[in-house]
């Protein structure tokens, strides 16, 4: 059962709330397997929930009924699944004022950033960074990624927030999208790495990145002992 706190006051309440991620990956994905950004805006709601897991080597046939892509995070909450980590965390958002205002036009604000965070800058970051993993800095999609992250810089310089003038889930989701190290090292963008900073030093973040980090070194001792 969801706390009676007053982040969820006057939103709908959730039931048991589950996060499926993997039940271990290599040392360079953690911190950085999106299970955190759910993990991250239940911290930030104080939404109670559990963990369960699903096999790294089977990661891609033995869970297709719940994630037809065979990817994580899904989330289920009392019997409600559901897949793709923006879809989730507007689902979670729904249950919160921290994470949504509940007023129209805070709503509005927090949707399109949120879009925007996946859709114009993910959409651009991740296929750049699948293609550095080749040697090749200077690909195709570098110019295109330039012109967002510029575009990205101009609206922090000028806003703290990106809705509602507080933090919302559209800032935990663009936060964890920029904080990427080889798109955070993507030129020099001062605003932004500001908002990066200012976003991942809040509390919620530190408590889900370090249990997430600490979930996965206790996954190597387990991986270790079947060996």
């Amino acid at each position: 059962m969801i706390k009676d706190s007053t982040a969820s006051r006057g939103r709908a309440a959730m039931s048991e709330l589950t996060i499926w991620t993997l039940d271990w990956v290599p040392e360079g994905p953690r911190g950085f397997v999106r299970d955190l950004r759910l993990r991250w805006a239940c911290e930030e709601a104080d939404l109670p929930y559990a963990i369960r897991t699903v096999r790294f080597d089977d990661r891609e046939t033995n869970h297709l009924d719940r994630q037809p892509f065979g990817q994580v995070p899904f989330l289920d909450v009392g019997g409600l699944k559901m897949f793709e980590s923006g879809a989730a965390l507007l689902h979670l958002a729904r249950s919160s004022d921290v994470l949504m205002p509940s007023d129209p036009a805070g709503e509005a604000e927090t949707l399109q950033w949120t879009i925007a965070a996946l859709n114009s800058v993910e959409m651009a970051s991740v296929p750049w960074w699948f293609l550095t993993l080749s040697g090749d800095e200077n690909n195709q999609m570098t110019g295109w990624l330039g012109q967002r992250l510029d575009h990205m810089e101009r609206v922090l310089s000028e806003t703290e927030w990106l809705a509602a003038g507080r933090f919302t889930v559209a800032d935990l989701l663009m936060a964890d999208v920029l904080r990427i190290p080889k798109v955070r090292a993507f030129g020099d963008r001062p605003a932004t790495e500001a908002y990066v900073s200012r976003v991942t030093a809040r509390p919620a973040f530190k408590k889900a990145y370090d249990d997430q980090i600490c979930f996965f070194k206790a996954a190597d001792e387990k991986r270790a002992e079947k060996a």
